[in-house]
């Protein structure tokens, strides 16, 4: 079964928007831990989300016992062998959050895409249609 090639673009702009993010959280945060000695240095790995202090990116759920419904449930990880303080998660979230609700509508200009708090996890929803088979 093959991917449709609507969805392996939409999913390229959202890598695109994780790899903004990663960026972004590198430049604020990375000095406050020391990297996870198995990680290349940030620049070092053919793509952002495997090296440097940070890795981001999302994962499609379905959202079933969900209030939001389906989705791309967001991942920051810090990729670092200290223990991280909560309130530096807090924080980092918090940041994480904020830099991503001001970014969705220039990566997603055309589509009602929002960032919500779902539990214990933030999701983005919203209009992650294809479209008709028509203009396939």
């Amino acid at each position: 079964m093959s991917t449709h090639p609507k969805q392996i673009a939409l999913e390229g702009v959202l890598r695109k928007l994780f790899d903004d993010l990663d960026h972004y959280l590198e430049d604020t945060f990375h000095e406050r831990y020391p990297l996870h000695p198995n990680r290349p240095a940030r620049g070092k790995a053919a793509s952002v989300a495997y090296d440097g202090l940070f890795s981001t990116g999302t994962q499609f759920t379905l959202g079933y016992g969900s209030k939001h419904g389906r989705g791309y449930i967001v991942s920051v990880e810090i990729r670092t062998l200290s223990r991280v303080k909560d309130e530096d998660k807090q924080e980092i979230e918090e940041a994480a959050m904020t830099y991503l609700r001001s970014r969705i509508k220039t990566y997603f200009p055309d589509r009602a895409i929002e960032l919500k708090q779902d539990g214990n996890v933030y999701k983005l929803v919203g209009d992650f249609s294809l479209g008709s088979s028509s203009n396939a």
